[in-house]
């Protein structure tokens, strides 16, 4: 008698059930690790939370570099917008503690500033000193925080000319210098510089400062003969003359920051 043959069912491997599962634990493990590690980071920062502290400290210059003396207007241009476009953002303090620069880096730095202003409102922190160039700079922003004994203003231009002369005539060393106009070696410390010279150097120093006190009188309600003899000012007595808003540290400027983005909406 013929014995019929059943097809053999296989049961399904129990593996592929226990490697899912696997699978899913390890995904909830790592969620959990990830939304730990956003909760201490905010955590860690919260006096911060949603402002970007930039910070401008040194002498300023152009281009693209930060060390301990000299920070670059390219560096502190391109930090000012990422906190313009960061969505997480909602103010910007520049945090300033510098004794000021070249016309030309402020300008190209206020650029960058002028543009995070259209995005959410930027406040000033300055710390030891936010003098010249750094004032500059500074009074295009929406509040200015400083210390009792910051040292700020100082709205001026200077240009120094040095000249060793009579040191190279008693050393007995010479220069022969080649020009293609008489003015192309103005500034030389071979050789003081001429009263023609001395005019010319004048009527430029003139014109940057009247761009730089025109630009910061127009910022902010200062009388222009308060501030245009050049001296630097204490925090507290700046703060009469309306060269600065408030006194205040950092964090006071971080909390200021927070209630203009909350008025901003």
């Amino acid at each position: 008698m013929a014995t019929a043959l059943e097809p053999q069912v296989t049961p399904a491997s129990s593996h592929s059930g226990s490697g899912l599962k696997w699978f899913l634990v390890i995904i909830v493990c790592l969620l959990i690790i990830i939304g730990s590690f956003i909760v201490i980071l905010f955590l860690g920062h919260s006096n911060e939370r949603g402002v970007s502290v930039v910070r401008m400290e040194g002498t300023m210059m152009t281009g693209d570099f930060s060390d301990i003396d000299a920070i670059g207007s390219e560096h502190v241009g391109r930090e000012l917008r990422d906190a313009a476009d960061d969505p997480m953002a909602k103010a910007i303090v520049l945090r300033v503690n510098s004794p000021g620069g070249t016309p030309a880096a402020a300008q190209e730095i206020i650029r960058d500033l002028e543009y995070a202003k259209t995005k959410k409102p930027v406040v000033v922190s300055m710390g030891d000193m936010a003098t010249s160039a750094a004032y500059y700079v500074s009074a295009h922003a929406d509040k200015i925080y400083a210390n009792p004994d910051t040292f700020t203003a100082g709205v001026g231009v200077i240009w120094t000319f040095s000249d060793i002369s009579s040191w190279n005539d008693r050393e007995g060393y010479n220069i022969s210098i080649v020009k293609s106009g008489t003015k192309k070696d103005m500034g030389s410390t071979s050789r003081p510089i001429s009263q023609d010279e001395r005019g010319y150097a004048q009527k430029i120093v003139n014109e940057s400062f009247e761009t730089f006190i025109s630009d910061v009188t127009a910022q902010r309600m200062i009388a222009r003969s308060d501030i245009d003899d050049g001296r630097v000012i204490r925090g507290a007595d700046a703060v009469k003359i309306n060269v600065v808003d408030e006194l205040g540290n950092l964090n006071d400027a971080i909390d200021g920051a927070k209630t203009l983005a909350e008025k901003r909406g």
